[in-house]
Formats: C-alpha cells, structure tokens, sequence
C-alpha cells in the first residue's frame, strides 16, 4: 500500500491541560530518522516513542504489528539491580505497557494493511511521580498519524484514580496510593476503544461515571494530536475503501448454509472444528483441483476466503439468534467447583465451566518469599503473586514448550489485580501467598476461571479474604448496516474470535474490582458499556452461588501442610538484644526452637517454621527477653551454675536468678545437684527482684501451677538431719535426695 511522506523534521511543540496536569507533546527534535516521533512529558517525566514502518512480508496473512516498551532506569538517575549493571529481559511491567499500548491502535487499521509497523516507547527522563506508561500510549498514537499510515485515530488515552471519592485525571504516585480506583480509558473521538481498570469493589454504576470521564478527557487529548497535525501542515489521514475479494461472495453463496451449519454444530469445539474443516477441504478441492483449474484461484487465496466466510456465518446466526453451542445470549456454560484435590498444595481447587478448565493451586510462604521489584519508580516488595500458566495441550495444539509469554503475563496480571482487593491485610495474615492458575481446557475466558478458580483455592487454603470474587467474559456481536447487536454472556472461542469484543469484568457482590475491553472494531458506545456492566453483573452473582456450593468460606485453619506464621511487635530499641553479638543470640534461638526469626527494622518480628510449638516457642523467648523480667511470669530457663544454697538459671540472654535451694521443691531436698545438673533447662517462676535487680525464681511455684508433678514432692528429712538450708551453721544439707532418701547419720 502507498501512503504519504512522514511528517517535517522541525520541532514542534504542542500542549494542554487535563484535569490540572499539563500535558506536552513534541516532534521534531529526537528520532528524527524514525517515520514519526514524539517526546510526550508530564511533570519531568519524558516518554520518547518512535514509530518506523515499512513494506510487508510476501505472502503474509496478518497485520505485523510490534509494540516494545522499555525502562531504562537511567531515566530515574538509577543503576539496574542485581550483579549486572545493564538492563535484561523485559519485565512485567514493560510487558503489561507493551500491551497496553498495542490493544486500543491494533483493530484501528483496514483488515487488509500487511505492512510492517514497530513502535517503540520508553522514558527517557522519569520523576518517579508520574508514570510513563500512559503518555507513552497517547505518543504511539501521535507518531502513527505523523508516520502517514492508514491509522484511523487518533486517540486519546488518560489514567483515572479516585481520591476521597474525587475522580483525578493523570494521578502521580501520592495520589494512586491513596486512590480506590486505577482506570486505564483509550477513546477516538466518537468510541471506547480500550479499558483496564482495577477498583475497591466499585459498583457498576460509579465505575461506569469513571469510563464515560476518562472518555471526555480523552476528547480533549485527541483535539490536542489533531493541533500537533495543524502546527506541522499536515491533513488528517482519509479513509480508503478498499473492496473485499469477489471470491468470497461466490464462495458464500455456494456453500455459505454448510459452513454455517458446520460452525453451529451441536457437540463440542472439536466437533465443530472437524465440521468446519471437512467442508473447507471440500471447496478447495472442488476450486483448485491439480490440473485444469483457474491459476488466479490458489489455495492460499480460497482458505482466506473460507476464513472470512466462517467469521460472516457465526456473527450472522449470532445476529439471529443462534449462538455456536446452542445457548441463549445471556446463558452461562454448566459449571462445577472442587476443592482440596492437591493433599500437599496448601489449598486447590478446580473451576470448570463449559470446555474451560482451570486448577488452581495456593502456596502460603513467609516474609522471606515476597517478590522484591525494582524499576524506574521507588522498588517495593510484593506479598501477593498470581500466575497464569496455558500449555498447548489445552487447546488440543502441538507446539514449543517456552517460557510464559505477553499473553500468559497479561492474563495473570489481570487475575492477579482483580482478586487482591478481597486479600487480608498484611496485620491480620502476614503470610506471603502465590497462586498458580494451570489452564488444562481452554474455550474462552480462562483468564476469569482463573479468578474464580484462585477464590476457591485461597477459601480453600485457609486465606481469610473479605468476599468471594468472581469473573464473565461478555462478547458483542455488531452489524453497522443494520444497527444490531448482541451482548453475548460467557463468550466461547469462536465467538471470541468472530466477534467484536471481549469485554471481561471480576468483582465480588459488592462491586467491580477488575475490568479489562478488548476490541476486534473500532470502538463502542457509552450505552453498550452500560448494557454489558448490567450483564456481567447478573452473571457474576450466578456464578458466585455455584462458587459457594463449593465451600462457603475460608477454612478456620491454614493447611497442615503451610509453615506456621506468627508476628510479634517488640521495641526497636530492643533489636540489638534479640540478634545478639555477631548474631549469636538469634542463631541459638533458631537452634533451638527450629522457627525462622526475621526482624524489620521497626520492630515487628516475623516467626516461621512447620512446627507451631517451635514457633510458638520462639515467640514467647523473644517476648520475655524484650519484655525485661516479669514477676509472676513462668520462663524456661537453662541452669548455669549450682552453689549449696541454690542454682543460677538464665532466663533471658544474659540475665539470671537465683532459685534458693528451698524453692526446688516442696519435698526435701538434701543438695541442689539432686534436683539438677548444669545445662539442664528448668521451668521457673520469677517471685522477686530485690532493691540490687537480684532475681528471684521458685522450681517448684512453677510446676505447681502448670499442674506438673514433682517426683521430689514426697520425700522428707529424716530424724536427725539437718533442716534445708544448712541447719545452725547456715550450710548446705548434708547429700541426700529423691532416690535416695534422707541419709542417716
């Protein structure tokens, strides 16, 4: 395809105010080699995006489209983390970036343009205040209408929060903190073409208000790019018709009735697929035979024209009335849910719907798990991670085993976000939680089984999250000759595919807390985001009820299986006790108890193990030693000296008492080695601390009231011994003991 020259190569800079952040726009200046390109700034941060496009591949059958967003922390006044100073492989945030640019400009070009186009985004300067990620959007848009291809924006792209219920445009890092909102909106200047937005449990109604904002700024960041256009004398690019392949319409009238029924089979996708695929073969065998036949028709030609047919004939019967697998419009797949399969995984669950199959499995882990995640803004540790694993056999396919790609990553960021609303707060349940979501059957919307699947999976695990969450994908099916369209419930992969939108929404009974549009058009009205709020809405409580059937809440305990977890609050001062010279001391307790100790600078004391008497153990060790000694509390201590009148135990690191030969036992005791022995651990109760901080214990006020019986209870003195505690010379009783007896003199 031809098209115009790109844009003048003089600096231009055009900017705007929205909602009380300026926005500018300038060309001209960098890239100037690219076919377009921006610097787009907010604050002092500064996204440069470059778009270079090209002839297509022969013999290509899709649009080439490359979106890449990089960070280079440079641009934050950085150095990478890790040993190797330069950046690596993209992270989950370039890559969430690198589709959130991509999805609202993809279906904006004609069906048939084959040519390459690479855009490529990033900070070059960055505040750690405002993000780059959304001026790096509104700049591919900016550098597509300058590099003169057939794009039919432009668009507008602004990040809403919601601030003590205040909708704020373009929010800096302060104000999403404080945010109950993070809504991602990208629209043309009639339609909504892209939405990502993450809430507290918004209801339908306010979330909706939020879109339609974020719409109308969007207007005024389009009329911006159109000023851009203006200042460099360029017009605005027009649409070209471009007519479909007479093929197709021979093709359809031929055997347009088999394809459709072949497509609306009933039975399962595969049996569908097989239909479909049996009459393909039989056209092209019938069009391209091995001799004789017309060269201009090639096999190439008449599959794309079967393709097209079958997306006609699904939307058309969809239209009618007809959906693939029989269903009414607002009719849910039959679903079922299991938990506790996995007897080691600390929770699981599986959640089908239809020929969707998602296992989900909960890892609980301790302080020591979280995932540390540096970037261009402050570096944070995370304590909650959902991960979204589909292998091929899910979908029937052969094909390479690699690592999880822009897809996988996209899927379990968004069922990630949905679900951490309804976590615990870090006080209540300090754990560090991984969920894994396994697809192992896929026909549509595995993404939200993942969400439902991660619910029951946590409930199963014993996580006390505040509300059930559930997910809908809602399809839509438009014809703009006729004006018609249906809103299609729990969209399967045909209609996915044939359709024109994937529209997927998670939230509890409450609210919304995760929302994410997918267009295959070039956009929707206001009135069809209404319509399909209200239809997820119906069918996420359904689906809630099915969920609850299933196990009605979280477990009253974690698994047997999971490290136990507890978390103390002691004095910061007092840190320097519980580590000891060198670590000494807090290694002797680990010995000892067998409990993980991790300590945070203010003062809160993470303890972990698989035995909660270790762990529990460890708490009341650590507690006594920062509490100082407490009259009238029971401690364990280690005797470290015995004298004739009593032995020295240390109850706390450095710190002993005495327990006088008369406070071992309430039966005779003739000499303290009968009772004990250096290095034996005692049970002791403080009963005083004189005016010199001497410390005073009783072995036997201890075991009386832990209601421990004393094997020395019953032995008395003898007739003519001397009384405990030395008798007229104040010495030590003459040698006698449990065993054996009071000695006769």
């Amino acid at each position: 395809m031809s098209y115009p020259t790109t844009a003048p190569r003089r600096p231009v800079t055009v900017e705007k105010t929205i909602g009380g952040k300026t926005i500018s726009i300038e060309t001209g200046r960098l890239a100037k080699q690219a076919s377009g390109a921006v610097v787009v700034r907010l604050g002092d941060t500064m996204s440069l995006v470059a778009t270079v496009t090209g002839p297509g591949r022969e013999g290509i059958d899709f649009f080439p489209l490359t979106v890449d967003y990089r960070e280079k922390v440079y641009a934050a006044g950085k150095f990478p983390g890790g040993f190797i100073k330069r950046e690596g492989r993209p992270t989950t945030k370039e890559i969430l970036t690198s589709r959130l640019i991509d999805r609202p400009i993809r279906p904006l070009f004609p069906d048939s343009f084959r040519d390459e186009v690479q855009i490529q985004a990033g900070p070059i300067s960055a505040d750690r205040v405002n993000d780059a990620d959304v001026l790096s959007m509104i700049g591919a848009s900016a550098t597509l209408l300058l590099a003169r291809v057939p794009f039919l924006g432009p668009i507008g792209s602004v990040r809403l929060g919601r601030v003590d219920g205040q909708l704020v445009a373009m929010p800096n890092a302060e104000e999403m903190s404080k945010s109950d909102l993070d809504l991602v909106v990208a629209s043309t200047d009639k339609t909504i073409v892209m939405i990502e937005g993450f809430g507290q449990e918004l209801p339908e109604a306010e979330m909706y208000d939020a879109i339609m904002t974020a719409h109308g700024y969007n207007q005024e960041l389009i009329a911006l790019q159109h000023e851009l256009l203006q200042a460099l004398g360029l017009p605005a690019w027009e649409k070209v018709h471009i007519p479909a392949d007479p093929l197709r319409q021979s093709i359809y009238d031929r055997w347009g009735s088999e394809l459709r029924a072949a497509k609306t089979a009933p039975g399962t996708k595969a049996d569908r697929k097989a239909a479909a695929k049996e009459v393909g073969e039989r056209i092209v065998a019938t069009l391209c035979p091995a001799e004789g036949g017309d060269p201009e028709v090639t096999v190439a030609r008449v599959k794309g024209a079967i393709s097209a047919i079958e997306e006609r004939v699904v939307r058309e019967s969809i239209l009618d009335g007809q959906r693939p697998d029989g269903r009414g419009p607002r009719d849910i797949r039959p679903l079922s849910c299991e938990v506790g399969l996995l007897p080691r995984a600390h929770g699981s669950a599986i959640f089908q719907r239809g020929e969707t199959q998602a296992l989900v499995t909960t890892v609980l882990g301790t302080s020591a798990d979280e995932q540390r995640v540096d970037g261009i803004m402050e570096e944070y540790t995370k304590k909650f991670m959902l991960d979204y694993n589909m292998p091929s056999f899910a979908v029937g396919e052969v094909r390479p085993i690699r690592g999880p790609g822009r897809r996988e990553i996209g899927h379990g960021a968004l069922a990630e976000r949905s679900v951490a609303p309804i976590l615990p707060d870090r006080d209540r349940f300090p754990y560090t939680i991984r969920v894994i979501s396994d697809i192992l059957e896929s026909n549509g919307s595995s993404s939200m089984a993942s969400v439902c699947g991660a619910t029951l999976s946590l409930m199963d695990a014993g996580v006390p999250i505040s509300d059930p969450v559930g997910g809908i994908s809602i399809g839509l099916v438009h014809d703009e000759a006729s004006n018609r369209h249906v809103l299609l419930t729990d969209i399967i992969g045909d209609e996915d595919h044939y359709g024109d939108m994937d529209f997927k929404v998670a939230g509890t009974q409450r609210g919304i807390t995760g929302i994410q549009l997918d267009l295959k058009n070039q956009g929707i009205s206001g009135e069809i985001v209404r319509e399909t709020l209200d239809q997820a809405a119906e069918a996420r409580l359904e689906i809630l009820r099915t969920m609850l059937r299933a196990i009605k809440r979280p477990r009253d305990e974690i698994s047997q299986m999971a490290p136990r977890l507890l978390q103390i609050q002691i004095n910061p001062e007092k840190i320097g006790l519980v580590i000891g010279p060198g670590g000494k001391t807090i290694r002797r307790l680990q010995e000892e108890t067998g409990a993980k100790i991790d300590i945070e600078d203010s003062g809160i004391v993470t303890l972990s193990g698989l035995d909660a008497v270790g762990v529990e153990a460890a708490r009341d060790k650590i507690q006594a030693m920062t509490e100082g000694v407490q009259i009238g509390r029971i401690y364990e201590g280690r005797v470290t000296s015995i004298k004739d009148f009593g032995a020295f135990v240390e109850i706390l690191p450095g710190r002993d008492g005495l327990v006088h030969i008369s406070e071992l036992s309430e039966g005779y005791v003739g000499q303290v080695s009968d009772i004990c022995r250096v290095g034996d651990v005692m049970l002791v109760k403080a009963i005083a601390v004189d005016d010199q901080d001497r410390v005073k214990l009783s072995r036997k006020a201890a075991l009386t009231e832990r209601g421990i019986a004393d094997p020395n209870a019953g032995n008395q003195p003898g007739p003519g011994s001397r009384p405990p505690g030395g008798g007229d010379r104040g010495g030590p009783p003459r040698r006698g003991g449990p065993d054996r007896g009071p000695r006769r003199d």
